[in-house]
């Protein structure tokens, strides 16, 4: 039993944001291009365990320009899913874990032994690291309209084209597609929050994703038109949540939700800060309504 090494990477100065560490978005084209390649060395694919049904991302460590990466993959049949695939994202300097994909499949159970027979030899241990913290692994609902989510008081923060470049091997938009378009949405989202872009600029902190959860519900092609639905969903200590639904604009038929847990960094210290009480008060009453 044994991982298999997936992805050989190093970060572009090009990739990094405002923060000065690898975007989110650029962690997912590395999870995905991972998965390809697991899946033609082990077999993989959705004939055997159907479509993915959610992706968990954590994000352990920070990234920088020049860094050189190694990626890791296996299945972990401890998992959270009936069959649960996992990536694990190291720098090659410290082998330092940075970032976690876990990927759950919930194929047929009168497969569930000939799945256990065939990855086998590309299995190992859940890692404690890579499991789902702050977000479920519930199947999300498919069936929000854009009309509901206006009334539970989403707003409209990101618009695109699906390009031939965005497109994966399938002739599909890929998740660093859907990624780009959250990352570049979710500023907006921020500043539905007292964390406008000038209360961060004035303390010195930085706008942080520690854990995602993504779940395509439909594809998406070159040329399709796309909107970002997104709003608040609740606040802790430190962290507070959105979730972002990706619609083809032409039709407002949903194709991605995804969910995020987000912290404010300190830029000199790196640190998480604790979130104001009344930050988190003025989340809490203007989270989505059900």
């Amino acid at each position: 039993m044994a991982a298999i090494d997936t992805l050989f990477s190093f970060v572009n100065c090009w990739e990094c944001d405002e923060n000065d560490h690898l975007n989110v978005q650029f962690y997912l084209a590395r999870f995905e291009e991972a998965d390809r390649q697991f899946r033609l060395l082990s077999g993989l694919s959705d004939a055997l365990a159907g479509a993915r049904r959610a992706r968990h991302m954590r994000y352990h460590e920070e990234l920088y320009s020049g860094d050189t990466l190694v990626m890791r993959s296996h299945v972990a049949f401890d998992g959270p899913y009936m069959l649960t695939v996992v990536h694990e994202l190291r720098r090659s300097a410290d082998n330092v874990l940075a970032a976690t994909a876990t990927d759950g499949y919930a194929p047929a159970d009168s497969v569930a032994r000939e799945l256990r027979r065939r990855f086998q030899d590309v299995s190992a241990p859940m890692p404690d690291a890579a499991l789902p913290r702050s977000l479920g692994t519930a199947a999300e609902t498919n069936a929000a309209t854009v009309k509901q989510l206006e009334t539970a008081g989403a707003r409209i923060v990101h618009r695109a084209t699906v390009l031939p470049r965005h497109a994966g091997p399938d002739g599909r938009a890929d998740d660093a597609f859907a990624l780009a378009c959250f990352t570049e949405g979710a500023p907006h989202v921020w500043n539905l929050t007292p964390m406008t872009d000038a209360w961060l600029t004035e303390r010195g902190l930085g706008r942080v994703a520690v854990e995602m959860k993504l779940a395509w519900t439909g594809p998406l092609k070159p040329g399709d038109p796309v909107v970002t639905h997104s709003g608040l969903t609740g606040a802790a200590n430190s962290t507070f949540s959105f979730r972002h639904h990706l619609f083809e604009a032409r039709t407002h038929r949903l194709a991605a939700v995804c969910d995020v847990v987000a912290l404010t960094m300190d830029l000199k210290t790196r640190s998480a800060v604790t979130l104001d009480d009344e930050v988190r008060a003025d989340i809490l009453k203007n989270v989505l309504k059900a």
